[in-house]
């Protein structure tokens, strides 16, 4: 009879840790297969959320094509209050386009014309030096500073190895932990090249270089229709007010002639500015695609996510997308792709962060 009980005892102890172990590996199990479930749901968001990002690439290309072409009899011109004709290849300076061709309702295209940017490979050096000046202070930049940045910059652009007055050339880049060798020509790759010039990795830092410079095209001057936030900060004679000024000017009437500018910027400073500025466009692009956020960021008073200032007071949103350097030369041939960068620095493109009982016009 015991021997009978303990055989029981046994066989239930069996049966208890059976199921203990076959309840073990089905949640394993369950939830490997709701781990696999979640995984193909996110790979499929993913590649949809990819579609729609590169067709707003593809529409913002279509965008820039149908610019060139003869306009439809019959379209609505976008016109000022005043009745004057607004020039719609002014768009392309980072607001939020509608297209011709419609975008899936959460992807926002921006695309912004090299023309609002300060060219590196056309800057005489006499704007290098000013420009390296203002963002060393102005009139308190130190003069040597100002010097040995300005003999760097000349000696990677210039023709030959020959070290120039305060000058770097291939003996200091290659004396460094990973060396390099100058370029040794004016016409520089890329915007990020200038990172490698001595001292201008300290001169710039913190500057979204792509939004500020570009490569591309023969323009030596900025058209403040199009230009950028980062590309007018560093202008000579222009502050953070008469920036927002510009921004806020533009937002309502293009700026068709330096008269325009002076209703915004003092004689003083357009002294300093008007050697800088133009009215030209050029057939460099850059498209970004990107989905949006519950955050309105169109709003200049909207709290940045990762700092605790706001728009308004002047802090620095950071946001990617993917973005896209074009040339756009015909309506009879695609845009020829330059540069590709998924994972792409957006300009600031907030509105104008001043109130209408400030502005300066």
């Amino acid at each position: 009879m015991i021997d009978n009980d303990k055989h029981k005892g046994s066989v239930i102890i069996i049966v208890l840790w059976t199921v203990a172990l076959l309840t073990v590996l089905v949640t394993a199990m369950a939830g490997k297969v709701r781990l696999s479930a979640k995984t193909a749901v996110n790979n499929q968001s993913a590649a949809m959320n990819w579609l729609a990002v590169m067709t707003g690439v593809n529409h913002g290309e279509m965008e820039l094509i149908l610019e060139r072409m003869p306009r439809p009899i019959g379209e609505l011109i976008e016109e000022t209050e005043e009745g004057e004709i607004r020039n719609p290849a002014y768009r392309f300076n980072g607001q939020k386009l509608e297209l011709n061709y419609p975008l899936h309702e959460s992807v926002t295209v921006r695309i912004y014309d090299h023309a609002g940017k300060i060219s590196l490979n056309r800057i005489p050096r006499r704007n290098m030096q000013l420009l390296i000046e203002k963002k060393l202070g102005g009139q308190d930049a130190d003069p040597q500073e100002v010097q040995e940045l300005l003999g760097a910059w000349t000696d990677w652009t210039d023709l030959n190895d020959l070290e120039g007055l305060n000058g770097a050339e291939k003996d200091y880049y290659e004396s460094l932990e990973n060396g390099y060798v100058p370029r040794n020509n004016p016409e520089l790759d890329t915007v990020e090249e200038i990172l490698h010039i001595r001292g201008f990795s300290e001169l710039f830092r913190g500057v979204n270089l792509q939004a500020a410079f570009t490569v591309y095209g023969n323009t030596r001057t900025v058209n403040l229709n199009l230009a950028t936030r980062e590309a007018m900060e560093l202008l000579p004679g222009l502050n953070n007010e008469l920036i927002e000024n510009i921004i806020a000017y533009r937002q309502i009437e293009d700026i068709s002639n330096r008269a325009e500018i002076a209703e915004i910027v003092p004689f003083e400073e357009l002294q300093e500015l008007s050697p800088w500025v133009g009215s030209a466009t050029t057939n460099f692009f850059s498209i970004y695609s990107y989905l949006d956020e519950e955050i309105d960021y169109e709003s200049p008073f909207v709290e940045d996510p990762q700092s605790s200032e706001t728009e308004s007071s002047g802090s620095r949103m950071m946001r990617q997308a993917y973005m896209e350097i074009i040339e756009v030369n015909s309506i009879n041939e695609l845009p020829k792709v330059l540069q590709i960068d998924p994972y792409g620095q957006l300009p600031d493109f907030a509105p104008a962060k001043i109130l209408e009982e400030d502005y300066l016009f």
